[in-house]
């Protein structure tokens, strides 16, 4: 795949240059020529085809020589998108490149809102990092999910080249007359820590190692049942392949590695900016890992 890290690196160009002695900007690293393509029997102007060369420079300077013009892809090879997209969303665009790209189209140029461009060629799935939303349920949709994707939406991941996908645990599966969940603000049928007496024994307590330690101080000669919903111990909320959780007790935020997987943990209380800066931190570790691991 071909997809410039910045549409800085892309020029376009009405008439390319006559010799290699006409310089090109010093960061155009890829050149669009576009050409009126005149209507059959016509002599009209017509649409437009496109020519994606790669450019070799030499020099220094604002304007540098041109070495060579290499064609990436020309002609049928070459569709522009018709309509202005986010182009700093890296995932989106090779998505919708996969699209376009059947029979012998293999590059899309497309244009930004502020109407810059960039190009796209033989688009790659894979190097699209998919990121799991591990959370619990309710409220529903999950706090975390609710935040990661308020952020997404922003554009704030743009750059990242990233996906994110849910993993949601429902602990309605768990509602009933002995169940007891740490906080009455789940709205979850049964009973609850923060606002409910125990004096049976044969209780099922859902939640974290916190929860445990609660129930055990308030109703010390009660006998219970657990199920732990807390990420780094539990067998029911469990990633499945990079992850973004949270946990209620603050040391154990940062970047972890749970089941084989990379992760990012924020609190339980985390705000946009600390969910932001998790996913980011999370990427550039994974990245980081994938290319030390190539060059070996």
């Amino acid at each position: 795949m071909i997809f410039p890290d910045e549409y800085k690196y892309v020029g376009v160009t009405k008439v390319l240059p006559e010799s290699t002695e006409e310089p090109v900007y010093f960061l155009t690293e890829y050149l669009i020529e576009e050409r009126e393509k005149p209507e059959k029997g016509s002599s009209e102007k017509g649409s437009s085809e496109y020519t994606v060369y790669r450019v070799k420079k030499s020099g220094d300077g604002f304007l540098r020589k041109v070495e060579a013009l290499e064609t990436i892809a020309s002609g049928e090879e070459v569709v522009k998108y018709d309509r202005e997209l986010n182009i700093k969303d890296r995932a989106l665009l090779i998505e919708t490149a996969l699209k376009l790209c059947t029979g012998r189209v293999n590059t899309v140029i497309f244009t930004g809102v502020d109407r810059h461009v960039t190009i796209v060629h033989e688009p790659d799935p894979s190097a699209i990092l998919e990121i799991e939303i591990l959370d619990v349920a309710p409220p529903e949709p999950a706090w975390l999910s609710q935040v990661v994707r308020r952020l997404e939406a922003s554009g704030i991941f743009g750059d990242l080249q990233v996906r994110f996908t849910e993993n949601i645990v429902d602990l309605r599966r768990f509602e009933g007359e002995k169940s007891v969940f740490p906080c009455s603000s789940s709205g979850l049928e049964g009973k609850c820590l923060d606002s409910d007496i125990l004096t049976e024994d044969g209780h099922l307590l859902v939640g974290c190692e916190i929860s445990k330690t609660l129930f055990e101080m308030r109703f010390p000669e009660l006998e219970y049942s657990f199920i732990n919903i807390c990420p780094f111990k539990s067998e029911i909320v469990v990633p499945s392949k990079s992850f973004i959780t949270r946990c209620c007790r603050s040391e154990k935020s940062g970047l972890v590695n749970i089941s084989g997987f990379e992760g990012a943990v924020v609190h339980w209380g985390a705000s946009e900016y600390q969910v932001s800066e998790a996913v980011r931190n999370l990427v550039t570790r994974i990245r980081n890992k994938n290319s030390s691991a190539q060059d070996r």
